[in-house]
């Protein structure tokens, strides 16, 4: 059975190719792009990590520039901004560096969404923090979808972000500290909060079995999105590295982490890779896979299936259960 692909709604970056390095250029953009669409990705939106003013104003003109040349139409749907508004806390604020890290601000982000010539489709802010609520509002007038994460958000931030027009979480179960609450901490109340999208990622490292089971469960598969938040180093052998501000170590397992802090620094997955370790779980038929790895992140964005590209094909295989490349 062929499939239509996926799509990935969190990238950091592929195969070495940072989207918020200094060092980006549209060429090595239009590279990560290439190499991302013949990995399995038939679409995505690019991310941009917190950063500092000088470097947004650079990459969001880049990426804009290639998302407007029309060369990646249908693939390359826009930017996804991980920040700057979130939590400063230890843990929650993730591999995010905190000088960078900035209170919600209208103008601030009426700024990005010039450099980047309203080219952003989704952002993700922290909903505990004063002045959340209105950017919330101000984005989703702009038409930007709104997700909520890396923070220690209660279930009153919950309810009132949602009434702001938040309508997701950022990776629900991580960007949080180690330790938390027994009972009053973001995963709970971000479960809790019915009318909250959860994104997820499935790579075998970031959430166990029985979170994902329990995300499944309580939110359904029409709230669902699978994502890779996909590193730069997605697609690179093992090894030691520098990536998104951050020292890494990348075992043999996939597995990418931060030796000083042990916090995880995005994954080193494609979108195939976490729907194949999803499939191997066994709690989604077939029909409800390809439902939160395509079609419910282009619902989210609002992005209609039939102008998204074909890529490259990709098939389930009954005998091994598991999707592959064509």
């Amino acid at each position: 059975m062929k499939i239509s692909g996926w799509i990935d709604l969190q990238v950091n970056g592929y195969r070495g190719i940072d989207f918020s390095s200094s060092e980006l250029t549209v060429e090595s953009l239009g590279r990560a792009c290439e190499e991302l669409l013949q990995a399995g990705t038939t679409a995505f939106l690019a991310t941009v990590i917190t950063s500092p003013q000088e470097r947004y104003q650079r990459n969001l003109a880049i990426l804009a520039e290639v998302i407007e040349s029309g060369n990646y139409a249908g693939q390359l749907l826009g930017i996804h901004l991980e920040g700057p508004f979130l939590s400063p806390a230890d843990g929650a604020r993730g591999a995010h560096d905190r000088q960078w890290i900035t209170p919600p601000d209208t103008d601030y982000l009426e700024q990005l969404l010039d450099w980047a010539r309203d080219d952003v489709r989704m952002i993700t802010i922290a909903a505990d923090q004063p002045g959340a609520e209105e950017l919330a509002t101000f984005a989703n007038q702009k038409g930007i979808t709104v997700s909520l994460g890396h923070h220690l958000a209660g279930s009153e931030d919950l309810r009132r972000l949602y009434k702001a027009g938040a309508r997701a979480l950022t990776h629900l179960g991580n960007g949080v500290p180690a330790m938390l609450h027994r009972h009053d901490n973001p995963i709970l109340t971000g479960l809790a909060e019915e009318g909250l999208w959860a994104m997820l990622i499935t790579d075998g490292h970031h959430l166990p079995p029985s979170l994902i089971k329990t995300i499944l469960r309580t939110k359904g598969v029409d709230r669902c999105i699978v994502t890779s938040d996909a590193s730069p180093l997605a697609g690179l052998a093992p090894g030691q590295y520098q990536t998104l501000g951050n020292e890494a170590v990348l075992e043999e397992s996939g597995k990418l982490y931060n030796p000083n802090t042990g916090y995880l620094v995005g994954s080193s997955a494609t979108m195939l890779d976490c729907m194949n370790y999803l499939t191997s779980l066994g709690l989604l038929t077939l029909d409800e896979l390809i439902q939160v790895g395509f079609f419910n992140p282009l619902r989210l964005i609002g992005v209609k299936p039939e102008s998204v590209k074909k890529g490259r094909p990709i098939e389930y295989d009954e005998k091994h259960q598991r999707f592959v490349l064509i």
